[in-house]
């Protein structure tokens, strides 16, 4: 069950993200408010635009944050993927976890540092993550990973490794 709403929710979320969507829907109001004077404007007439767009609202709200909680989940396991086989600060990995204070200071260390004009060191927080002092071996460990020719392309599921 949860992959076929996992499945929907993809779908459905590429569906409503498309312009030919938008028009569609911009065609229904537009001949909605054009029956309005068919129907005198009454109870019923708006009525019907109120419930259609609520219920539409409120079961897109579901579908489309299921949808971005797993992309976001795939953005985050890659980028920690690249931070731990690069030279980037392992101290990167499990910052999604800050509060806003933190993640705000963070964000201004990492500009200043990008300016050139600020800490060496621009992920240098108040209080190291628990992630980033979990996994300082697994860096190391990744960077002795011995280099392997590449095999012709071949379909690979998520997570598994050629």
């Amino acid at each position: 069950m949860k992959h076929l709403f996992a499945h929907f929710a993809t779908k459905v979320s590429e569906w409503a993200g498309k312009p030919v969507i938008f028009i569609l829907a911009l065609i229904a109001v537009v001949i909605w408010a054009a029956l309005g004077p068919f129907f005198d404007y009454s109870e019923t007439w708006q009525l019907v635009i109120n419930t259609g767009t609520t219920i539409v609202t409120f079961l897109m709200v579901f579908v489309l944050q299921n949808a971005q909680t797993r992309d976001t989940r795939a953005i985050q396991a890659k980028l920690n993927e690249i931070i731990l086989t690069s030279h980037a600060e392992n101290r990167f990995i499990g910052i999604e976890n800050l509060d806003e204070e933190e993640l705000k200071r963070l964000d201004e260390l990492v500009a200043k540092a990008a300016k050139g004009r600020g800490e060496t060191e621009a992920c240098r927080t108040s209080e190291p993550t628990e992630a980033a002092n979990a996994t300082p071996s697994k860096k190391a460990e990744a960077r002795k990973r011995p280099v392997v020719a590449k095999a012709p392309k071949q379909k690979q599921r998520p997570l598994e490794k050629s």
